[in-house]
């Protein structure tokens, strides 16, 4: 009969191989560095088998995870500054002298559905994001491409929910601006 110790390496063992994939994605797309994301993922784990029997099962396991995990890449973010962040007020929306938003109003020949399908453009829209400043880069990766809502961003990045829908209002405009000449060539 395994003892007590065994069982337990084996749970913890099933289940980061279970989880290791998306967990490295996940900090991976947050932090833009593989080191980085790799110790985030062995922090996260570290607190996950430290804090297991806190789990209460109000959500599912993964999503406490998940939120333990990103918890932990933006830790790291905070601690670690090292990347230089690009002035973006030249991606920042132009308004008329009545305070209107000017924007141009070709209209596109795909769908936005269309788009995306398409891995080059994809890629392309990643590169964009990661050259965004670390603030906006954040904030999209954690409303638009991880789904999680206003309430749960402000919580992690310590903002008032008025301060995080602002960032994110701004990092999509940049982002906008940003993928704006890409997007005219397709027209052509």
């Amino acid at each position: 009969m395994p003892d007590t110790c065994t069982k337990s390496v084996t749970v913890n063992e099933s289940l980061v191989h279970e989880h290791i994939g998306w967990m490295f994605s996940v900090a991976q797309r947050v932090l833009k560095d593989e080191s980085m994301a790799e110790d985030a993922v062995q922090n996260a784990f570290t607190k996950i088998f430290g804090k297991h029997e806190t789990f209460e099962g109000r959500s599912s396991l993964k999503t406490w995870m998940h939120r333990i995990l990103v918890n932990e890449a933006l830790m790291l973010l905070r601690k670690v500054k090292t990347r230089k962040e690009l002035i973006v007020d030249h991606a920042a929306p132009t308004f008329d002298q009545y305070g209107l938003r000017i924007e141009d109003t070709r209209p596109s020949p795909l769908t936005p559905e269309e788009h995306l399908q398409s891995t080059q453009t994809r890629n392309i829209v990643r590169t964009h994001i990661d050259e965004l400043p670390q603030s906006y880069r954040v904030i999209i990766i954690l409303r638009d491409i991880e789904g999680l809502s206003i309430g749960e961003i402000s919580s992690r990045l310590e903002l008032s929910e008025t301060n995080t829908k602002v960032r994110l209002h701004r990092a999509r405009c940049a982002l906008k601006k940003r993928l704006a000449p890409f997007a005219a060539g397709l027209m052509t």
